[in-house]
């Protein structure tokens, strides 16, 4: 057997045929591709952003424009005396820029020309009584119209106060109209103040005044739409971590007419929208309902309000 085994040829691994391991094939070409997608993406979005900055600048400088021009034409009709019609400009820029430079006084100016223009009413036949001394109530009423042209509405009316408890019939109409400025005025300045200042803010006591500012004539359309978005956002307000739903359902409502409205919490109705209703998806997102709440998802980032 040995010989045997001698005598055949020996086979050796040489023999055999080498395999050689093929190198994993490299995602080159996915990668490439999906880089080039992201890329692309990326650059959508960038143009898409790009071009809603500039439409946005673009309404802001023609809507800047129309308020220098009813501004302006507000100016104009008060120089002529057309009280009626400078109230109609100046009400314009109010609604759409409260803090557009130097309107809150030209509202206040026209609106105290309004109160004391007057009105044409039959003279009664004159009856002979003795004179009455009005010089205590003559100098209330003349310190009232200072403070009043000051914009001191506190100081104006705790004298007009004054002066209806001494004498309430006297210059009764010019009374009554120095009320409703200096009551519509307060209001507003207690719902949206000059100072910008969250702590200035007081939502209830402006609806206060304005009520009462009602008693004496009717509210000018800025002033009533103040009135109106107050009390939404403190009832949306009220329902704040206890029905996200609700609390979505007003200030949707608050949000496109008055944005920037806000309470002493700072929170304008635009922040405190995007914040419940994010809240409200995600509600939804724990119940289990995925579909619904990414499709709400989607949509709300799609219209996305901007301060």
């Amino acid at each position: 057997m040995s010989d045997i085994n001698e005598t055949q040829p020996h086979i050796t691994n040489e023999t055999q045929p080498n395999v050689v391991a093929s190198p994993a094939k490299k995602p080159s070409r996915w990668i490439a591709i999906l880089g080039f997608v992201l890329l692309l993406g990326l650059g959508i979005l960038g143009g898409y952003q790009s071009g809603l900055g500039q439409r946005r600048a673009a309404q802001s400088t023609v809507v800047s424009q129309q308020l220098d021009e009813q501004y302006q034409l507000g100016i104009q009709a008060m120089d002529e005396n057309r009280y009626e019609v400078a109230l109609q400009h100046f009400q314009f820029v109010v609604e759409h820029d409260p803090s557009y430079p130097g309107v809150q006084e030209k509202l206040t100016e026209v609106l105290v020309k309004l109160s004391i223009t007057p009105s044409p009413i039959p003279s009664p036949t004159p009856t002979l009584v003795p004179t009455p001394d009005l010089r205590g109530v003559e100098e209330i009423f003349a310190r009232a119209r200072q403070l009043l042209d000051a914009q001191d509405w506190d100081g104006a009316i705790s004298n007009l106060d004054s002066l209806r408890k001494s004498d309430p019939a006297y210059r009764a109409a010019e009374v009554d109209g120095m009320y409703y400025i200096t009551l519509r005025n307060r209001g507003v300045g207690k719902i949206i103040p000059l100072s910008q200042l969250c702590s200035d803010i007081n939502l209830e006591g402006g609806i206060y005044d304005l009520t009462l500012a009602e008693r004496f004539g009717p509210l000018d359309s800025y002033a009533e739409s103040l009135r109106t978005w107050s009390r939404l956002y403190i009832t949306g307000a009220s329902f704040w971590e206890l029905d996200w739903y609700q609390a979505m359902n007003y200030f949707v409502q608050i949000y496109p007419n008055l944005p920037n409205l806000m309470d002493s919490s700072c929170m304008t109705a635009t922040e405190r929208y995007r914040y419940a209703t994010l809240k409200y998806i995600e509600l939804i997102w724990l119940s289990g309902d995925y579909c619904t709440a990414q499709h709400m998802y989607d949509d709300f980032f799609l219209n996305m309000p901007n301060e």
